[in-house]
């Protein structure tokens, strides 16, 4: 059976540039529309958070606006997430986890991850490991900021020059919070060295480089999910 660490971040709160604090947490078709698809596929799911702390989804991604107007879209998220309410609150502890356990990591994303998963060393050395033992490392929207904090001794990034996608800063823009942002993801994945992929704004992209998977938004969720399942499924 596939072992899957599904990290999830524990943020509930984003620190804005001027310091005060943005209401956050996970963003809920990212995390119901990847763990649904993993679970489905018969998959061990670990779901893990930083200290082992209880996740929060950001309301922002439950509003109807946020999700194309779509009434019963939302009502679907609420669902699930109900469904699996235990295991968000109870997660495993992130640092605790050993890369050798688990065939793939999986990061849904949300403004979250930027608040704790991209300056943790190690979930960026659980990143590492993964990655150089040949693992699929996967992260949707704005989780690659995990991939921040993944370098080597040297202090050299362990995805300098790969291709990968992300939440945009034209999407941070267009969301109103770019000037708010401390940093943006796309510049800072940029700075460190990636080969920064973009699609149009909102609709689903997803690159692969290796075996890393990376999706740019929210839509590319389910389309990153699909990929991820397939790959494993093709190495056997």
């Amino acid at each position: 059976m596939t072992n899957l660490l599904f990290a999830v971040t524990s943020a509930d709160q984003w620190t804005l540039k001027d310091g005060t604090k943005h209401p956050t947490g996970f963003w809920a078709e990212e995390l119901v529309a990847s763990h649904r698809t993993f679970v489905e596929a018969g998959w061990n799911v670990t779901v893990a958070s930083p200290g082992g702390k209880p996740t929060v989804v950001d309301e922002g991604s439950l509003a109807v606006d946020a999700n194309g107007g779509d009434e019963a879209k939302v009502d679907e998220l609420k669902k699930y997430l109900e469904s699996v309410d235990s295991v968000l609150r109870s997660p495993a502890v992130l640092e605790d986890q050993k890369a050798g356990d688990y065939d793939a990591i999986f990061v849904p994303g949300g403004h979250g991850p930027m608040e704790d998963l991209a300056v943790s060393p190690q979930v960026g050395a659980i990143i590492t490991e993964l990655l150089d033992a040949g693992k699929l490392v996967s992260a949707v929207c704005h989780a690659p900021a995990a991939f921040l904090p993944a370098t080597r001794q040297d202090g050299t990034w362990v995805f300098d020059g790969y291709e990968l996608t992300s939440f945009t800063d034209e999407e941070e823009t267009q969301a109103g919070l770019a000037d708010k942002a401390p940093w943006l993801l796309e510049s800072r994945l940029r700075e460190s060295g990636a080969r920064f992929s973009s699609g149009d704004a909102w609709e689903p992209h997803i690159v692969v480089d290796r075996n890393l998977y990376t999706g740019q938004n929210p839509a590319s969720t389910k389309p990153l999910a699909d990929r991820v399942v397939e790959a494993l499924r093709t190495r056997g």
